[in-house]
């Protein structure tokens, strides 16, 4: 892995010079537009604070954009990973979400190891489109208290919901003005100019300045910290054994939402850049860089397209873009912390409010609703629940089985049609169509198992004045013992009455079955034909012989 590293990163800046790095450059300032902030609010967002949002941006920017799998990656906190951590602060502390995060890098330096990162290609899309719905849900829910001024109590963001029962809602009317204001400048914002310009960076700073002005009686971000390495950070007293234990399983959430994410993002990004992605090396970015940020007092992070889409748009040549992104943050971190003191709560949840409904996958939800694909919207709908009502481990888990059997189920139809012999077609082929009034043949499709004999048992009984039964099986890909024992019972029971079985088109694999079941041989290899046609012939000749 090292030695392709090295590989890389000579193909990467293989004739690079000022033209490139002034391009390099122009788009770190970019992204760091776009990226500052969203890192005061995520960081607020995660139960932490803005500077832990900055830290984390900054880090994550600098060792995991370095170290990236790929030359255009920005990483950093992200929306999806706020919904998780709001959770484990609110039941573990702030230290319980440090050490989480440190957690979950080791475990995706052991998935690198394992090369895990192959499995989220077996995700699919209706079941990403849910989760990220569940997600943007969470989100939203999640700054009601920030945008409204009120206070609420629970572990998620449906406990906090439901605790306005009991605690009331009463909101700060100027908190509600400045969500309003911002929500209102994020959506009417012109799309040229916000491509040097984001909206988002925009809006914060005039509410900022409405602030200054008016000073009006409302939370605000609160002092940040001109530090590299906050007072309040992981410390090696918190890394117990019964520490590690109970926070295994948030981890392990924080490490698979990482390793999603990071990648669906580096395959997303890698189109956009013609360059592909090396997971592995992916995924051991994102794992050092969530161990070494919460020491330095940040969330864990990921991956994030809206961040890394921009540094593309941008005319970034190489990951210096991500580095120089994090330069950008520092020096706004040291020269305007005390402006950013001042910037409303409410305004940060106003901007994570937009980009909650931004983080929807509109056209894949509108391609499935518009289809009625009423398979991906199970999928859809079932992920989406269990990400807003359980974790993401959870939800993800129950979207790939409710997939899992949704195929299952799907494969395993059988198709049964019955047909009368078309006397008009045997002309010219030796068979006298006349002979065959009161043949049929029987033309299946699927699987022939345990869960779909009854149907073919069903259909067969409904045939009262057949003679011969022919059973087209060019359609049925496998069958196992129980429709074995079923064709076997029905055959006794129909030879009783003098009907004759014939099997044409039997694959090789199903006939290896039935020969291995002693089924060929109780009914006969003369009984198994290459077509139709020829079945019908083996039926007129032993007809000729019993006459």
């Amino acid at each position: 892995m090292i030695k392709k590293y090295i590989s890389d990163l000579r193909k990467e800046f293989n004739g690079y010079n000022g033209k490139k790095l002034t391009a390099d450059l122009m788009a770190g300032l970019t992204v760091a537009a776009v990226a500052l902030p969203l890192a005061l609010a995520f960081g607020v967002s995660s139960g932490a604070d803005a500077a832990s949002g900055l830290i984390t941006a900054i880090v994550a920017g600098i060792l995991t954009g370095v170290l990236s799998g790929a030359s255009y990656q920005i990483s950093g906190p992200t929306g999806a990973m706020t919904a998780i951590l709001l959770t484990v602060s609110a039941k573990y502390g702030l230290q319980g979400v440090f050490l989480a995060g440190a957690i979950s890098g080791v475990i995706l330096l052991l998935a690198a190891l394992l090369k895990f990162g192959k499995l989220v290609s077996y995700i699919p899309l209706p079941v990403i489109t849910g989760f990220t719905s569940g997600i943007a849900i969470i989100i939203a829910l999640g700054q009601i208290d920030n945008f409204f001024g009120t206070v609420s109590e629970g572990e998620n963001a449906l406990q906090k919901l439901i605790s306005y029962g009991r605690l009331g809602f009463d909101p700060n009317y100027y908190a509600v003005m400045f969500g309003v204001i911002v929500i209102a400048i994020m959506l009417l914002y012109p799309k040229k100019l916000n491509a040097k310009f984001p909206a988002s960076l925009a809006s914060i700073i005039i509410a900022l300045i409405i602030q200054i002005i008016f000073d009006f009686d409302v939370s605000e971000v609160g002092a940040i910290p001109k530090t590299l390495l906050l007072e309040n950070r992981l410390m090696l007293s918190a890394v117990t054994f019964d520490s590690i234990k109970v926070l295994i399983t948030p981890a392990a959430s924080i490490a698979a939402l990482g390793m999603i994410e990071s990648l669906l993002c580096g395959a997303s990004a890698g189109k956009m850049k013609n360059e592909k992605i090396d997971a592995s090396r992916e995924l051991v970015a994102q794992g050092i860089g969530n161990i070494v940020i919460p020491f330095l007092g940040g969330v864990p992070a990921t991956a994030a397209i809206a961040r890394t889409s921009v540094a593309i748009k941008a005319g970034g040549q190489t990951r210096l873009v991500s580095v120089f992104h994090s330069i950008t943050l520092i020096a706004s971190m040291f020269l305007l912390g005390d402006v950013m003191s001042r910037i409303p709560l409410a305004a940060l949840a106003g901007v994570l409010m937009v980009t909650a409904w931004r983080m929807n996958e509109w056209e894949m939800i509108k391609s499935i609703f518009s289809k009625k694909l009423k398979y991906s919207m199970l999928q859809f709908f079932a992920t989406m629940a269990a990400t807003v009502v359980f974790d993401l481990t959870v939800a993800i888990t129950i979207g790939v089985v409710v997939a899992m059997v949704i195929f299952v189920l799907r494969s395993s139809e059988l198709t049964v049609d019955v047909s009368d012999v078309d006397a008009e077609r045997l002309i010219n082929s030796g068979v006298n169509g006349k002979h065959h009034i009161h043949t049929k043949i029987i033309y299946l499709a699927g699987p022939l198992f345990f869960g779909t004999q009854d149907k073919l048992t069903e259909v067969l009984h409904q045939l009262d004045d057949a003679e011969a039964i022919i059973f087209s099986m060019r359609g049925v890909p496998i069958i196992d013992d129980s429709a074995i024992e079923e064709l076997r019972m029905l055959y006794n029971e129909y030879n009783g009455k003098g009907v004759k079985f014939l099997f044409c088109g039997v694959q090789p694999k199903v006939k290896g079955t039935m020969e291995r079941a002693g089924f060929v041989s109780e009914i006969s290899e003369e009984h198994f034909c290459w077509d139709a046609v020829s079945a019908l012939k083996t039926i007129e000749k032993e007809k000729t012989a019993e006459d």
